[in-house]
């Protein structure tokens, strides 16, 4: 059973017990110092960190990297774990594990409060003034100021039939509107579809500040029709609670620190960004995407505004978008029983790279006789998910490499991977805009050259002629290894 931490609070304190929590009292400026000093946390793998005093700005606080990976080695994921109800010492591998059998679970539909404490502030219409929350300027360059790096967008089908929350960002316009991309591949953008197949403007809130588990399943790309609220449920074994927003027909998580209600415009549309991204550079592109339209703000005393500073790797992106994608990867691998043990995507790839592991006896548990056939089989299998989609490389390697390891994944890359036929390639397959590689004609079409890295065994290697690799584990003899490992300290004097 895991722990369900019922607000972005309750888990601040966990962390603060855990020492993966500093607060900085002097006040702060929203213009580029809160994200560059949690920019330089996400770098130096420092801990979350909750900034008490905005400059201009009052009532409000501010958490960046809450789920960013420390420099600790004995809880590198702390933050992400706790968030998904794991103990904070759970490595990669459980982590995404967990959120892969999550897909297996039963749905549980949330259950609505009466009332929640972000109601105790309301503005409403006229009143409505977005400049009163700490939205900071994340990083020079940056086109504007980002109110949206880590909460949820909650809308619905015209019909109700189903609710999406998804994480999508949304810079500020004014005071009374904001703009955000909406894909047209994405569920957002999907439900902008069907709201403009009946000519009405989509009604959305944007929760920030919540249960920490929510991210972790708003980010992740499960498939079309799921309702995450539900799938939520069915990993904790619980209802989650929701309130009803003021001016829309919505639900919003009850634990919301900050809420924001409207409507997303039909044809009125503006520009947006650029802004730092999670390949790790800051594009300089411009985009026309549409308007939000804020009819509410609602609020808890005190709230709390969480932030990303996206960039070089690892910070949210990669903790909590790459882990989702990894366990829905996962997921589908195991439901079409291919032989795999493990998939992850390595932090330092920025989410450009999927592992896949197997077990030695893959060939004889699968249809295909070679490895060629295995990988392309794979390939056009993975690539086809809604995970796997985002992926621009597949690596597919035993399992006695630890896939989020990138000092494991380079050198079976380069010892393993044949500069020729160890690269199966796959052209024209959707593609995400943001990729640093892709050509103008490839951003312009969202479509481009995908591969697969086969990093597996040549067939004609055997069990006797098959190499060692030469670590530590593998080529001494165990009564060896115990005695040095024993004496380490007290007989060598060895740190």
């Amino acid at each position: 059973m895991v722990r369900h931490y019922r607000s972005l609070r309750e888990h601040i304190e966990a962390l603060r017990e855990l020492g993966e929590l500093s607060e900085v009292d002097r006040p702060v400026d929203w213009n580029l110092e809160i994200g560059a000093i949690t920019r330089r946390i996400c770098e130096t793998g420092g801990p979350a960190v909750l900034f008490n005093h905005i400059k201009g700005i009052d009532g409000f606080r501010v958490l960046g990297a809450p789920a960013a990976a420390s420099a600790r080695t004995d809880q590198p994921l702390a933050r992400v774990a706790t968030s998904i109800g794991l103990p904070p010492g759970a490595g990669g591998l459980e982590i995404v594990d967990a959120l892969a059998r999550a897909h297996d679970r039963t749905p549980i539909p949330p259950v609505r409060a009466a009332t929640a404490p972000c109601k105790e502030n309301i503005l409403t219409g006229a009143a409505v003034d977005l400049m009163r929350l700490p939205a900071p300027m994340i990083h020079e360059g940056d086109g504007g100021r980002f109110l949206n790096t880590w909460g949820t967008t909650v809308t619905r089908t015209p019909e109700g039939d189903w609710v999406n929350w998804a994480i999508s960002r949304c810079m500020l316009r004014d005071a009374r509107s904001m703009v955000g991309p909406v894909g047209a591949s994405k569920h957002l953008g999907m439900m902008l579809q069907a709201w403009r197949a009946v000519g009405q403007p989509m009604p959305f809130a944007l929760s920030m500040g919540h249960d920490p588990v929510i991210p972790f399943v708003a980010g992740m790309p499960i498939r079309d029709g799921v309702n995450e609220a539900d799938f939520v449920g069915g990993y904790l074994g619980e209802p989650l609670e929701v309130v009803r927003c003021e001016t829309v027909d919505l639900d919003v998580p009850a634990s919301s620190e900050i809420v924001i209600e409207g409507h997303v415009s039909l044809d009125e549309d503006a520009s947006e960004g650029p802004m730092a991204e999670f390949p790790g550079y800051l594009f300089r592109e411009h985009y026309r995407c549409p308007v939000f339209n804020v009819s509410a703000i609602t609020w808890r005393d005190n709230a709390i505004l969480p932030v990303v500073s996206c960039g070089m790797p690892p910070e949210e992106n990669h903790t909590c978008w790459g882990m989702a994608i990894a366990a829905t990867v996962l997921a589908e691998l195991r439901h079409s029983n291919w032989p795999v043990t493990l998939c992850y995507l390595p932090f330092d790839a920025a989410c450009h790279l999927v592992v896949v592991t197997v077990p030695a006896d893959y060939l004889k548990r699968s249809a295909h006789k070679t490895n060629a056939t295995f990988c392309k089989a794979m390939g056009e299998f993975v690539f086809s998910t809604r995970g796997g989609a985002i992926v621009p490389r597949l690596m597919v390697v035993r399992d006695d490499v630890d896939p989020t390891s990138a000092r494991d994944v380079l050198w079976a890359l380069m010892t393993r991977c044949h500069p020729g036929a160890g690269e199966i390639n796959f052209a024209h397959l959707a593609a995400n805009p943001r990729g640093a590689f892709l050509r103008p004609d490839e951003k312009a079409a969202m479509f481009t050259t995908k591969s697969v890295l086969d990093c597996l065994p040549p067939e004609d290697w055997t069990a006797e002629t098959a190499p060692v690799r030469a670590s530590f584990d593998l080529v001494y003899p165990a009564e060896l290894k115990a005695r040095i490992l024993r004496d380490w300290k007290t007989g060598y004097g060895l740190p």
